[in-house]
């Protein structure tokens, strides 16, 4: 019996790598359980017996992600010094783009939610979701930044709810753009000095970001 639960979640893992690669080439749309199916090396009956249809697989394609993504934040601003909770900000944004560099299935996950998935029909929840997300990652920017102000390591002026949103909205695009930027030309070879850029203007006292220095 035990063996036969793993041998049925390699085929569930098998299936979740085939999705990503064929959605990732294709787009979401356009590509059918069948060409996952070959893909994967399995009937379309093995891929009914995981998973109800295309949009549970591609939701949990993207949820084997996004889940140890959210877990990253929470760590990365559990962990920041409580003299400077700006710091574990920059972590978490590093920790992003470590993601991305390092594990294709970040890569291509975030390529496909970014490029490769119209959000109609049967996957216009999606998008629902995706705002739910950004919601709690707000919430929990504020938390941090509300810490900081607390800490006096907070830009004067600049409240805790303000600096949430500009780093939910650096991000978005940062990453947009990083995925768009293949022949790095854009803003792959200075994404960590963009980065660290964005957190000293977050800190009291920290130096004014200047475009000339990236």
């Amino acid at each position: 019996m035990r063996r036969t639960k793993r041998e049925s979640e390699r085929t569930r893992q098998g299936i979740l790598r085939a999705a990503r690669k064929v959605f990732a080439r294709q787009g979401v749309i356009r590509t059918t359980l069948g060409e996952i199916a070959a893909a994967a090396g399995v009937t379309r009956g093995a891929i009914y017996w995981h998973f109800a249809d295309k949009n549970e697989l591609f939701f949990a394609m993207r949820e084997q992600v996004a889940v140890p993504m959210i877990d990253q934040i929470d760590l990365a601003l559990r962990r920041a010094d409580r003299s400077d909770p700006v710091a574990g900000v920059e972590r978490f944004l590093l920790g992003i783009l470590e993601a991305l560099e390092s594990d294709a299935s970040v890569r291509q996950t975030f390529q496909i939610m970014g490029f490769k998935c119209e959000y109609v029909g049967e996957f216009e929840r999606e998008l629902a979701l995706q705002r739910l997300r950004c919601s709690e990652l707000i919430s929990k920017l504020t938390q941090a930044y509300g810490r900081a102000q607390r800490a006096g390591s907070l830009r004067a002026g600049l409240s805790p709810p303000m600096a949430a949103v500009e780093t939910c909205s650096f991000l978005m695009g940062l990453t947009r753009l990083w995925l768009l930027d293949a022949k790095r030309s854009l803003v792959r070879r200075a994404t960590r000095r963009l980065i660290f850029a964005h957190v000293a203007g977050h800190r009291r006292g920290g130096r004014e970001r200047n475009p000339r220095n990236l």
